[in-house]
């Protein structure tokens, strides 16, 4: 009976000890909403955990409105810090509120602080043992009269693929694979993946709608999908634990 409690006991600890933490940090883009039964908007981490296998849990740690002057200000970073640990992954998407350039509480220079910035979560996370990502800001749905899709986030992807090539970092070019989804839907029909609503049309909403940056569940699923086929799809070795976990 001992020996049975004892292997049990074992066999539980390495199940345990194989799980793996996936850290998200970033904006609204990527958040958790309140009440999704009802709120229309979703972040895309938001639905990620379900393409996942029990081995792995989403901890979804991005908040609206946050850049990386602010996330770490509010010592937000800290306490993800803290707790982090071998193995862990930290997903890094900002760039949004980093271009707020009428707020000195978050703009960043993309040069210079929001490329500081993001070379240390990369550095720290590194510190811990756990495993960086670097991500670019989603595309906003901006087509021109012409039907163009028309980059809005000026030199932050830039900073973002240079301080990923410069530290060895993985990375997913998520802006890149946005402009391929919001462009195969085209100008009218990508409203779908946003929040578009006539007054009435919608009962969370009592005005007309009209957002072309914040997500819809659809959206959301769909921007999810296209992180995970990245993971599924790339040969960086770091990914390979994470890549058998998927679905």
């Amino acid at each position: 009976m001992k020996k049975y409690i004892i292997l049990t006991f074992l066999i539980s600890t390495v199940c345990f000890a194989q799980k793996t933490t996936l850290y998200c940090i970033g904006d609204s883009t990527m958040a958790n909403k309140k009440d999704p039964e009802k709120n229309p908007e979703h972040g895309w981490a938001q639905v990620l955990q379900p393409f996942f296998n029990e081995n792995v849990t989403v901890i979804n740690k991005a908040v609206n409105g946050r850049s990386t002057r602010s996330f770490i200000n509010e010592k937000r970073w800290d306490s993800i810090y803290s707790k982090l640990k071998k193995g862990d992954y930290v997903f890094i998407e900002f760039g949004h509120n980093d271009q707020k350039i009428e707020d000195s509480a978050r703009y960043t220079n993309p040069h210079t602080a929001y490329r500081y910035n993001l070379i240390r979560f990369v550095k720290e996370s590194r510190e811990k043992g756990a495993i960086p990502v670097l991500l670019t800001s989603i595309a906003r749905r901006n087509f021109n009269e012409k039907g163009v899709l028309v980059p809005t986030h000026g030199d932050y992807p830039l900073e973002t693929r240079l301080v990923a090539q410069e530290y060895k970092v993985p990375f997913i070019d998520m802006e890149y694979y946005t402009e391929l989804l919001e462009q195969s839907y085209g100008p009218e029909k990508s409203k779908l993946l946003h929040l578009h609503y006539k007054a009435g049309e919608n009962q969370f909403y009592n005005k007309e709608k009209a957002d072309n940056t914040h997500l819809s569940l659809k959206g959301a699923t769909e921007i999810a999908e296209i992180f995970v086929d990245q993971i599924r799809k790339t040969k960086e070795p770091l990914l390979e634990k994470l890549r058998k976990e998927i679905k």
